[in-house]
């Protein structure tokens, strides 16, 4: 007999959307979540067949030892590369994502065994790529470009100048809100968020009676 599987819901944002507020509401409402980014970082650290491939795609020394004695590779170092590369970001994206993919298949199969109701895969990239590949929907959180600049900023993750570029270099919030399925925009309080989130909840917890089967 086929497990029923979660109903699999795909939330992607630019950065500084609140993304990962979202997802964190929708765990405090009871959906399982499986950071793709996390687990991204995590594989190039601890899979050797990855590990491999990116030292051969920017050499040995990309890896060093950090203060606790393990291998990890030079993220921003390999940020700086990829950012004026497109081939060398391409063959990044192969290293990594078909070995996150394998691990959110694997993710799949133990919330059906769990009797999780809704997983949802948060990933920053999640269309660029290929992770929205049989997902049941797809949630875009988006905000005004200000707003998201103020945001990231706050968080330390660059200068509004150093923003602006990551933003530029993004696929176009437009683009993202037009192969969703939902869309919350994040231009409020986090109260407001929160209750958009809640909202949504309902929506999926329905859309959740007639979701497939796992394989």
């Amino acid at each position: 007999m086929k497990r029923k599987c979660p109903y699999l819901l795909g939330v992607t944002g630019g950065l500084g959307s609140g993304k990962s507020t979202v997802c964190m509401f929708l765990a405090e409402l009871g959906c399982r979540v499986f950071e793709a980014d996390r687990v991204a970082k995590d594989l190039q650290v601890n899979d050797g067949e990855v590990v491999s491939s990116i030292r051969s795609i920017f050499g040995n020394d990309i890896y060093f030892r950090d203060p606790s004695g393990k291998l990890v590779p030079d993220r921003k170092k390999i940020a700086s590369i990829v950012f004026s590369s497109p081939d060398k970001l391409a063959k990044l994206n192969r290293a990594v994502h078909p070995a996150v993919f394998r691990e959110f298949r694997r993710a799949v199969t133990k919330a059906a065994d769990d009797g999780v109701r809704i997983l949802v895969k948060e990933a920053a990239i999640l269309f660029e790529a290929g992770g929205a590949t049989g997902l049941d929907a797809i949630l875009v959180v988006a905000a005004d470009t200000e707003r998201r600049i103020g945001r990231a900023v706050s968080k330390g993750l660059g200068t509004a100048e150093e923003i602006s570029r990551r933003i530029a270099s993004q696929w176009p919030q437009e683009k993202l809100i037009g192969l969703a399925d939902y869309v919350i925009m994040n231009n409020g309080s986090e109260e407001e968020l929160k209750k958009e989130t809640e909202l949504l909840y309902e929506k999926l917890i329905r859309s959740s009676a007639s979701s497939g089967h796992c394989f």
